[in-house]
């Protein structure tokens, strides 16, 4: 089965569906949706059924209101989005990539040791917490 690489308008209407606890109907994810933009329930629609055609939702269509559930968690898509940036733009490095968004965006310090304890965390699962370079 390929990753999940969902497009910008298909990751808004995922969002939907994982924020809610069940399957969701296409009002309702028109109705959260335009909380925030200005879409077209037939706009909303076309892409639920594409999404589904694409793998990226399910459509259980025993009742009448077609209900829809995305297929994939939201961080095994995050990780698989992750991954095609870091191979496309950054070579596959994993450390140009965090320098980068270190770079652009201003990180607070509660950020940064969250971000120390889960490197330590990473290390401690590989086994290479032991004499490193720096």
């Amino acid at each position: 089965m390929s990753q999940p690489r969902p497009t910008e308008g298909e990751l808004a209407i995922l969002r939907v569906l994982w924020d809610r606890p069940g399957p969701c109907t296409v009002r309702e994810v028109h109705d959260a949706l335009t909380r925030t933009r200005d879409t077209a329930y037939t706009t909303v629609l076309k892409m639920m059924t594409i999404m589904a055609d694409k793998g990226l939702v399910v459509r259980d269509e025993s009742e009448r209101s077609h209900r829809y559930a995305a297929v994939h968690p939201e961080p095994q898509v995050q990780s698989a989005l992750l991954t095609d940036l870091m191979h496309r733009a950054f070579s596959g490095s994993a450390l140009q990539l965090v320098q980068r968004a270190l770079d652009v965006d201003r990180t607070s310090a509660e950020d940064l040791d969250e971000i120390a304890r889960m490197i330590a965390q990473a290390r401690k699962q590989r086994g290479s917490g032991n004499g490193s370079s720096s």
